[in-house]
Protein backbone atom coordinates (compact mmCIF):
# COMPACT_ATOMS: atom_id res chain seq x y z
CA UNK A 1 0.00 0.00 0.00
CA UNK A 2 1.22 3.49 -1.35
CA UNK A 3 1.44 7.02 1.06
CA UNK A 4 -1.23 7.93 -0.97
CA UNK A 5 -3.78 4.79 -0.58
CA UNK A 6 -3.10 5.01 3.09
CA UNK A 7 -4.56 8.57 3.27
CA UNK A 8 -7.33 7.71 0.87
CA UNK A 9 -8.25 4.34 3.22
CA UNK A 10 -8.05 6.85 6.62
CA UNK A 11 -10.36 9.33 4.98
CA UNK A 12 -12.89 6.58 4.03
CA UNK A 13 -12.74 5.52 7.76
CA UNK A 14 -12.92 9.29 9.32
CA UNK A 15 -16.18 9.11 10.96
CA UNK A 16 -17.23 13.14 10.82
CA UNK A 17 8.50 -8.39 35.08
CA UNK A 18 8.62 -9.68 36.17
CA UNK A 19 8.50 -10.73 40.13
CA UNK A 20 9.40 -14.09 39.27
CA UNK A 21 12.94 -13.41 39.19
CA UNK A 22 13.21 -12.46 42.49
CA UNK A 23 11.47 -15.47 43.86
CA UNK A 24 13.30 -17.38 41.64
CA UNK A 25 16.99 -16.46 42.60
CA UNK A 26 15.80 -16.79 46.29
CA UNK A 27 14.60 -20.49 45.63
CA UNK A 28 18.09 -20.96 43.96
CA UNK A 29 20.07 -19.75 47.33
CA UNK A 30 17.89 -21.16 49.87
CA UNK A 31 18.17 -24.50 48.28
CA UNK A 32 22.03 -24.29 47.56
CA UNK A 33 21.39 -24.78 43.53
CA UNK A 34 19.44 -27.84 44.35
CA UNK A 35 16.12 -26.38 43.80
CA UNK A 36 15.90 -24.80 39.72
CA UNK A 37 12.50 -23.55 39.14
CA UNK A 38 11.39 -23.75 35.45
CA UNK A 39 10.86 -20.49 33.54
CA UNK A 40 7.42 -18.99 32.91
CA UNK A 41 7.06 -17.44 29.24
CA UNK A 42 7.40 -14.62 30.05
CA UNK A 43 10.66 -14.79 31.40
CA UNK A 44 11.82 -17.25 28.44
CA UNK A 45 10.73 -14.72 26.00
CA UNK A 46 12.70 -11.76 27.84
CA UNK A 47 16.08 -14.78 28.20
CA UNK A 48 15.63 -15.22 23.93
CA UNK A 49 15.59 -11.61 23.93
CA UNK A 50 18.54 -11.25 25.49
CA UNK A 51 20.39 -13.59 23.80
CA UNK A 52 19.41 -12.07 20.10
CA UNK A 53 20.73 -8.70 21.32
CA UNK A 54 24.24 -10.68 22.07
CA UNK A 55 24.51 -12.37 19.85
CA UNK A 56 27.84 -12.02 17.58
CA UNK A 57 28.45 -10.48 14.09
CA UNK A 58 30.41 -11.32 11.41
CA UNK A 59 31.58 -7.98 11.16
CA UNK A 60 30.10 -4.39 12.08
CA UNK A 61 26.66 -3.61 11.70
CA UNK A 62 25.47 -0.31 10.53
CA UNK A 63 21.59 0.35 12.14
CA UNK A 64 19.60 3.60 10.64
CA UNK A 65 16.97 5.44 12.00
CA UNK A 66 14.71 7.32 9.18
CA UNK A 67 12.22 9.15 8.93
CA UNK A 68 12.08 12.77 7.02
CA UNK A 69 9.53 14.24 9.24
CA UNK A 70 10.17 16.25 12.40
CA UNK A 71 8.89 14.81 15.60
CA UNK A 72 8.84 11.26 14.59
CA UNK A 73 11.12 10.11 17.48
CA UNK A 74 14.15 9.41 16.03
CA UNK A 75 16.54 10.59 18.00
CA UNK A 76 14.74 9.02 20.96
CA UNK A 77 14.76 5.85 18.93
CA UNK A 78 18.68 6.04 18.35
CA UNK A 79 19.02 6.71 21.90
CA UNK A 80 17.20 3.85 23.78
CA UNK A 81 18.36 1.72 20.52
CA UNK A 82 21.55 2.65 22.01
CA UNK A 83 21.09 2.11 25.77
CA UNK A 84 19.10 -1.45 24.95
CA UNK A 85 21.95 -2.75 22.88
CA UNK A 86 24.51 -0.53 25.13
CA UNK A 87 23.46 -2.54 28.64
CA UNK A 88 22.69 -5.32 26.91
CA UNK A 89 25.56 -6.12 24.81
CA UNK A 90 28.17 -4.64 27.22
CA UNK A 91 29.55 -1.91 25.18
CA UNK A 92 31.16 -1.95 21.51
CA UNK A 93 28.20 0.53 20.51
CA UNK A 94 27.88 4.40 19.29
CA UNK A 95 25.24 6.18 18.27
CA UNK A 96 26.10 8.71 15.72
CA UNK A 97 23.85 12.65 14.53
CA UNK A 98 24.44 12.20 11.02
CA UNK A 99 22.22 15.39 10.49
CA UNK A 100 23.65 17.55 7.97
CA UNK A 101 24.10 20.81 9.84
CA UNK A 102 22.27 20.66 13.61
CA UNK A 103 20.64 17.66 15.26
CA UNK A 104 19.82 16.78 18.86
CA UNK A 105 21.47 13.91 19.93
CA UNK A 106 23.68 16.13 21.62
CA UNK A 107 21.27 17.93 23.53
CA UNK A 108 19.56 14.74 24.43
CA UNK A 109 22.44 12.25 25.33
CA UNK A 110 24.69 12.92 28.57
CA UNK A 111 26.81 15.78 28.00
CA UNK A 112 30.84 14.70 28.51
CA UNK A 113 33.79 16.42 29.22
CA UNK A 114 34.32 18.16 25.99
CA UNK A 115 31.72 19.50 23.07
CA UNK A 116 33.64 18.17 20.19
CA UNK A 117 31.21 16.81 17.27
CA UNK A 118 31.22 15.33 14.21
CA UNK A 119 32.75 18.44 12.50
CA UNK A 120 35.71 18.33 14.89
CA UNK A 121 36.79 15.00 13.66
CA UNK A 122 36.20 15.63 9.86
CA UNK A 123 38.68 18.11 11.05
CA UNK A 124 41.09 15.72 12.98
CA UNK A 125 40.52 12.65 10.63
CA UNK A 126 43.99 12.24 9.65
CA UNK A 127 45.41 10.91 13.24
CA UNK A 128 43.58 8.23 12.71
CA UNK A 129 45.02 7.11 9.66
CA UNK A 130 47.56 4.53 10.93
CA UNK A 131 45.43 1.91 11.77
CA UNK A 132 48.24 0.41 13.85
CA UNK A 133 48.82 3.16 16.19
CA UNK A 134 45.02 4.70 16.68
CA UNK A 135 43.23 3.20 19.20
CA UNK A 136 39.66 3.57 20.18
CA UNK A 137 40.37 5.73 23.73
CA UNK A 138 41.37 8.24 21.00
CA UNK A 139 37.97 9.25 20.19
CA UNK A 140 37.53 9.96 23.29
CA UNK A 141 38.10 13.58 22.39
CA UNK A 142 35.19 13.18 20.14
CA UNK A 143 32.42 11.10 21.15
CA UNK A 144 30.82 11.28 24.99
CA UNK A 145 30.17 8.24 26.65
CA UNK A 146 26.46 7.51 28.25
CA UNK A 147 28.15 6.37 31.70
CA UNK A 148 26.58 2.64 32.90
CA UNK A 149 24.55 2.96 29.37
CA UNK A 150 27.77 1.06 27.85
CA UNK A 151 27.32 3.37 24.36
CA UNK A 152 29.19 6.33 22.70
CA UNK A 153 27.56 9.26 21.19
CA UNK A 154 28.99 11.58 17.97
CA UNK A 155 26.92 14.67 18.19
CA UNK A 156 26.34 16.43 15.16
CA UNK A 157 27.61 20.04 14.93
CA UNK A 158 26.45 22.48 17.68
CA UNK A 159 28.16 25.78 16.31
CA UNK A 160 26.18 28.69 15.66
CA UNK A 161 29.11 30.37 13.71
CA UNK A 162 29.72 27.10 11.30
CA UNK A 163 28.80 27.15 7.90
CA UNK A 164 28.73 23.98 5.68
CA UNK A 165 26.72 20.92 5.52
CA UNK A 166 28.01 17.56 6.16
CA UNK A 167 28.65 15.29 2.75
CA UNK A 168 28.56 11.78 1.13
CA UNK A 169 31.87 11.65 1.43
CA UNK A 170 32.15 12.86 4.90
CA UNK A 171 29.56 10.38 5.73
CA UNK A 172 31.50 7.70 4.62
CA UNK A 173 35.24 8.53 6.16
CA UNK A 174 33.33 8.83 9.79
CA UNK A 175 31.59 5.85 9.26
CA UNK A 176 34.24 3.84 7.63
CA UNK A 177 35.92 4.98 11.28
CA UNK A 178 33.33 4.47 13.48
CA UNK A 179 33.23 0.65 12.01
CA UNK A 180 37.15 0.38 12.94
CA UNK A 181 36.29 0.84 16.59
CA UNK A 182 32.93 -0.10 17.45
CA UNK A 183 30.60 -3.56 16.60
CA UNK A 184 27.48 -1.72 16.08
CA UNK A 185 26.79 1.93 14.56
CA UNK A 186 23.24 3.74 15.15
CA UNK A 187 22.69 6.60 12.93
CA UNK A 188 20.29 9.33 13.54
CA UNK A 189 19.42 10.96 10.41
CA UNK A 190 18.26 14.53 9.59
CA UNK A 191 15.01 15.26 7.71
CA UNK A 192 15.91 15.85 3.90
CA UNK A 193 16.37 12.48 2.26
CA UNK A 194 17.58 14.68 -0.92
CA UNK A 195 20.65 15.34 1.11
CA UNK A 196 24.04 13.73 0.46
CA UNK A 197 24.57 12.06 3.76
CA UNK A 198 21.55 10.99 4.34
CA UNK A 199 21.36 8.82 1.11
CA UNK A 200 24.59 8.04 2.00
CA UNK A 201 23.27 7.20 5.27
CA UNK A 202 20.68 4.97 3.45
CA UNK A 203 22.72 3.08 0.80
CA UNK A 204 25.29 1.94 4.13
CA UNK A 205 22.37 0.87 6.22
CA UNK A 206 22.43 -2.90 7.12
CA UNK A 207 19.15 -2.10 8.69
CA UNK A 208 16.80 0.63 8.22
CA UNK A 209 14.35 1.44 11.29
CA UNK A 210 11.50 4.14 10.24
CA UNK A 211 10.20 5.08 13.45
CA UNK A 212 6.59 7.17 13.62
CA UNK A 213 4.51 8.32 16.19
CA UNK A 214 1.07 7.00 16.61
CA UNK A 215 -0.42 10.14 14.06
CA UNK A 216 -1.48 10.49 10.75
CA UNK A 217 1.43 12.84 9.53
CA UNK A 218 4.24 10.92 10.68
CA UNK A 219 2.99 7.62 9.79
CA UNK A 220 2.27 9.14 6.12
CA UNK A 221 5.67 10.75 6.20
CA UNK A 222 7.43 7.41 6.63
CA UNK A 223 5.32 5.63 4.06
CA UNK A 224 5.82 8.62 1.59
CA UNK A 225 10.00 7.54 2.15
CA UNK A 226 9.68 3.95 1.69
CA UNK A 227 7.38 4.84 -2.02
CA UNK A 228 10.90 7.01 -2.33
CA UNK A 229 13.13 4.85 -1.77
CA UNK A 230 11.02 2.48 -3.63
CA UNK A 231 11.06 4.92 -7.04
CA UNK A 232 14.83 5.39 -6.25
CA UNK A 233 15.66 1.80 -7.12
CA UNK A 234 16.45 0.59 -3.78
CA UNK A 235 15.74 -2.96 -3.89
CA UNK A 236 14.91 -5.72 -1.11
CA UNK A 237 14.86 -2.78 1.36
CA UNK A 238 11.48 -4.59 3.30
CA UNK A 239 13.46 -7.35 4.32
CA UNK A 240 16.21 -5.14 5.78
CA UNK A 241 13.56 -2.70 7.35
CA UNK A 242 11.65 -2.68 10.45
CA UNK A 243 9.43 -0.07 11.95
CA UNK A 244 8.83 1.00 15.05
CA UNK A 245 5.87 3.11 16.45
CA UNK A 246 5.96 5.53 19.12
CA UNK A 247 2.85 6.42 21.36
CA UNK A 248 2.80 9.87 21.97
CA UNK A 249 0.64 10.63 24.76
CA UNK A 250 -1.18 8.06 27.37
CA UNK A 251 -4.18 7.91 25.14
CA UNK A 252 -3.78 7.49 21.14
CA UNK A 253 -6.01 6.46 18.54
CA UNK A 254 -6.04 2.78 18.73
CA UNK A 255 -7.95 2.72 14.79
CA UNK A 256 -5.15 4.66 13.93
CA UNK A 257 -2.43 2.37 15.15
CA UNK A 258 -4.44 -0.55 14.35
CA UNK A 259 -4.56 1.06 10.20
CA UNK A 260 -0.55 2.30 10.85
CA UNK A 261 0.76 -1.19 12.28
CA UNK A 262 -1.24 -3.00 9.15
CA UNK A 263 0.05 -0.76 6.34
CA UNK A 264 3.46 -1.10 7.50
CA UNK A 265 3.32 -4.62 8.29
CA UNK A 266 2.75 -4.94 4.48
CA UNK A 267 5.72 -2.32 3.97
CA UNK A 268 8.52 -3.46 6.16
CA UNK A 269 9.75 -7.11 8.12
CA UNK A 270 8.04 -6.34 11.31
CA UNK A 271 6.34 -3.27 13.72
CA UNK A 272 7.02 -3.02 16.88
CA UNK A 273 5.03 -0.37 19.58
CA UNK A 274 6.75 1.58 21.80
CA UNK A 275 4.13 2.61 24.67
CA UNK A 276 4.16 6.58 25.85
CA UNK A 277 7.08 7.09 28.89
CA UNK A 278 6.45 10.29 30.63
CA UNK A 279 10.22 10.40 31.37
CA UNK A 280 10.88 10.88 27.68
CA UNK A 281 8.64 14.07 27.34
CA UNK A 282 10.87 17.13 28.30
CA UNK A 283 13.12 16.64 25.51
CA UNK A 284 16.29 17.10 27.61
CA UNK A 285 18.72 14.63 28.48
CA UNK A 286 17.13 11.04 28.87
CA UNK A 287 16.81 9.69 32.30
CA UNK A 288 17.23 5.96 31.76
CA UNK A 289 16.98 5.30 35.52
CA UNK A 290 13.62 6.45 35.33
CA UNK A 291 12.03 4.60 32.24
CA UNK A 292 9.29 2.30 32.63
CA UNK A 293 10.16 -1.65 32.63
CA UNK A 294 7.38 -1.00 29.45
CA UNK A 295 9.29 1.35 27.47
CA UNK A 296 12.85 -0.80 28.56
CA UNK A 297 10.99 -4.48 27.61
CA UNK A 298 9.36 -2.99 24.63
CA UNK A 299 12.77 -1.75 23.29
CA UNK A 300 13.98 -4.84 24.26
CA UNK A 301 11.99 -6.60 21.87
CA UNK A 302 11.95 -4.28 19.05
CA UNK A 303 16.21 -4.45 19.32
CA UNK A 304 16.44 -8.25 19.45
CA UNK A 305 14.44 -8.32 16.33
CA UNK A 306 17.13 -6.02 14.66
CA UNK A 307 19.51 -7.80 15.80
CA UNK A 308 18.14 -10.83 14.54
CA UNK A 309 17.88 -8.76 10.77
CA UNK A 310 21.39 -8.62 10.91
Amino acid sequence: MSATDFLDRRAGEQPLGPATWGWRGRARRWSGGLVRPQMGRAEREHELQRRAVQREFDGPRTIVFLNPKGGAAKTTGVLMAGHTFGTVRGGGVVAWDNNETRGTLGIRALRGEHRNTTRELLADLERFNDVYQARIGDLGAFVRSQGDAHFDVLASDERADVTGTIRADDFRAVHALLQRFYRLVVVDTGNNLRAENWLAAAEAADLMVVTSTVREDTGYSGLWMLDALADAGYTDFARRTVTVLSDPSPKVDQQLAADLTAVYEQRTRAVFRVPYDPALVSGSVVPYGELSTATQRSWLRACAAMAEAL
